[in-house]
């Protein structure tokens, strides 16, 4: 399906398990692209961002607990693909705190980059190749991916071809 910026996929997803799968998925489509990808997370507290964040670190082949980076933002990872990023920024008092961190050079040399809360992160967060928003209905969640560039478009492609 096509949306307005580019390739739409919204799936809905029951259970921690079903979310944690659905990253790993992704993280296959991930490792198919050669460019480097932003990807923001969006949703209420609770909805799962950090579950999909860690699906898709696992699916990357990361071994062991993936925790949310709220109160350190950021959390790198050294993967096979390249180095990944993933920042909370949910207690980001102040947009400007991430130029003091060098936001931009985390950016800049990532392979990868997930941003949970990029709200909070005001004009210093740049535009997605995919935007993941995710809205919680009842005991199930609807996961809607709206690529922004030609690397989300083939993304979200090879996603679908699972």
């Amino acid at each position: 399906m096509a949306s307005a910026n580019g390739v739409q996929l919204s799936v809905n997803l029951e259970g921690e398990r079903k979310m944690q799968d659905f990253g790993a998925q992704l993280a296959t489509a991930i490792g198919k692209i050669d460019a480097p990808l932003l990807i923001l997370l969006n949703g209420d507290l609770g909805a799962g961002k950090t579950t999909i964040s860690r699906g898709v670190l696992q699916g990357l082949g990361h071994q062991g607990a993936v925790k949310s980076p709220t109160y350190t933002l950021v959390e790198p990872y050294e993967l096979d693909i390249g180095t990944v990023y993933h920042f909370d920024l949910y207690r980001l008092i102040d947009s400007e705190e991430l130029e003091h961190i060098g936001f931009s050079d985390y950016l800049s040399a990532a392979k990868l980059c997930i941003i949970e809360w990029p709200k909070n992160g005001g004009s210093y967060i740049p535009k997605p190749d995919i935007s993941i928003d995710i809205s919680v209905y009842q005991l199930s969640r609807q996961v809607t991916l709206d690529s922004m560039t030609e690397c989300g478009n083939q993304c979200i492609n090879l996603l679908q071809q699972k």
